[in-house]
């Protein structure tokens, strides 16, 4: 055997080594992506169902929003009839209540003059 056949030998070595190696990266990769596509399988089929209930939820938080909107209407209302109200009692109740108020300080006031006067 020459020099330039054992070269020959090592490079081939050297190349079936190289090609072994890549088979088993390639190999490896193949192992990835099945397991990368099982489990994008099972997610894909674990949201369905989350999809769906999340859609229900939703559909049940705008129901008690539309109530919680009729409430707050309701009470808007309240809210400005309670306001007439008290507006209309201050109008009518008050004022004469003033009045008798003043009234009757100023004869407080008068009678403890004379009373003042007269001692």
């Amino acid at each position: 055997m020459t020099l330039g056949g054992i070269a020959g030998l090592v490079a081939a070595l050297a190349f079936a080594f190289l090609v072994v190696r890549l088979a088993s990266l390639v190999g490896k990769a193949g192992r990835i992506l099945d397991e990368t596509a099982a489990s994008v399988r099972e997610t894909s089929d674990n949201i369905q169902p989350t999809l769906k209930s999340l859609t229900d939820t939703i559909g049940l938080t705008n129901d008690q929003l539309t109530r919680v909107d009729a409430i707050t209407s309701s009470v808007s209302t309240m809210t400005t009839n309670a306001s007439a109200l008290t507006s209309v009692a201050a109008a009518t109740v008050g004022s004469p209540l003033i009045k008798v108020a003043a009234y009757s300080y100023g004869v407080r006031t008068a009678i403890k003059g004379l009373k003042k006067v007269q001692k």
